[in-house]
């Protein structure tokens, strides 16, 4: 059974207070608790910030958690693995690690891919714990020894070399990183993706408004989530029925349809949740939805469509490119719809186009067919249980 505290609960948030990282502490008022955490090492009171706040090392991390965890709940829901992992690092390897993240920042990366890279390389820092990469080998050991034990995806994997091989430049080491040589092979897997029946069910079930707006827009103009949760009033063109995706991936914009069969409900929804500057925002806020929430609201409305595979949002963008060659449109002019750079990234829907598939005269029926016809006889082996049964049906 649980042990019943006495004191209040306390959350652990990372902030900035006057331009330093500090640990703070948020519980209910408790004059015991107060007194206790008044003793930490260094522990202050901030008007500002409402809260008693610690500096941001590594001995204050493990003294909140170890300790104080032995009289109350201690809760780090909030803690991102970049801040849980930064917060391990020296003083030095954090000032190594905020100098990278500033270069690649330099380098005008999005903000996806500074997160990844920073992440990637602080537990980089943390195993290898010296000032200097003599050699590949020793990113080959941290990667045998450290790394793949946590299983990683193979496009995980692949960015891990790719951020080592920009923190080498960015620390000058007397060596480069080969990445055909290091990084494993990207996977060749085939998208999973919706029947059209499947699509007009997802979007019957989903009852709420907004989230029938998302799931509809995410299929009809085969949006990533990113782009869709980007996307803002003044990018809807009604008269030339177009929605304009801004600064998508690899910083292209670019022109899509907007589907004739959603403009009614598109209309229902600005007026019924008037929103201020997003097309899809925070009720309240009035900020862009959370990915999360799309996401979530998805996996429901899967479940009561009775859909069997696994969906996520970029499924639905799938299933739009691969409807889209089944009617017969030009892969050309698919790859501009979904803002591809290359076409052979547009081709992997070659192979999950069904329709095509289906019209693929099978060697197997073709061969049965001919024997059929020269034996003038409609008994084939797969026609009869009996195992005793010749090919002749005799």
């Amino acid at each position: 059974m649980k042990k019943i505290s006495t004191y209040p609960p306390i959350t652990v948030l990372s902030k900035k207070h006057r331009g330093i990282q500090r640990l703070c502490l948020y519980f209910e008022y408790h004059d015991s608790l107060i007194t206790i955490v008044k003793k930490l090492p260094n522990a202050r009171w901030s008007k500002q910030l409402y809260c008693w706040h610690l500096p941001f090392t590594k001995e204050n991390y493990l003294l909140v958690k170890e300790e104080l965890v032995k009289i109350t709940d201690v809760k780090f829901d909030q803690f991102t693995p970049t801040t849980t992992l930064k917060i391990k690092l020296t003083e030095k390897e954090r000032s190594l690690l905020n100098g990278f993240y500033t270069y690649l920042k330099g380098k005008r990366y999005s903000a996806s891919t500074l997160k990844t890279y920073t992440y990637l390389v602080a537990d980089f820092i943390l195993y290898h714990q010296k000032e200097t990469i003599e050699n590949v080998r020793e990113i080959e050991q941290y990667i045998e020894a450290d790394f793949i034990k946590k299983n990683p995806s193979i496009s995980t994997h692949r960015q891990l070399i790719s951020a080592l091989k920009h923190f080498l430049i960015y620390t000058k080491a007397n060596f480069e990183l080969d990445f055909k040589s290091i990084a494993p092979r990207k996977d060749k897997k085939l998208p999973s993706v919706l029947s059209k029946e499947e699509v007009i069910r997802l979007i019957q079930v989903t009852k709420n408004l907004k989230h029938r707006v998302c799931i509809a827009l995410l299929y009809s103009s085969g949006l990533r989530i990113g782009e869709l949760l980007k996307l803002e009033l003044k990018d809807l063109d009604f008269e030339r029925q177009m929605v304009r995706v801004s600064m998508g991936k690899g910083r292209k914009d670019r022109y899509v349809p907007i589907a004739k069969s959603i403009v009614p409900m598109l209309h229902n929804y600005l007026t019924t949740y008037t929103p201020q500057q997003y097309l899809i925002e925070n009720d309240s806020k009035h900020i862009p939805y959370a990915a999360t929430s799309v996401r979530s609201f998805l996996k429901r409305s899967v479940a009561r469509a009775g859909v069997q595979k696994v969906i996520t949002p970029h499924t639905l963008r799938h299933s739009y490119a691969t409807h889209l060659l089944e009617s017969g449109t030009d892969i050309r002019y698919i790859q501009a719809l979904l803002g591809h750079s290359k076409p052979e990234t547009t081709m992997v829907y070659t192979h999950v186009q069904s329709d095509a598939i289906k019209k693929i005269n099978n060697p197997l029926d073709l061969i049965v067919a001919q024997y059929k016809n020269s034996q003038k006889s409609a008994t084939f082996i797969s026609d009869n249980n009996d195992k005793n049964t010749s090919i002749s049906g005799k």
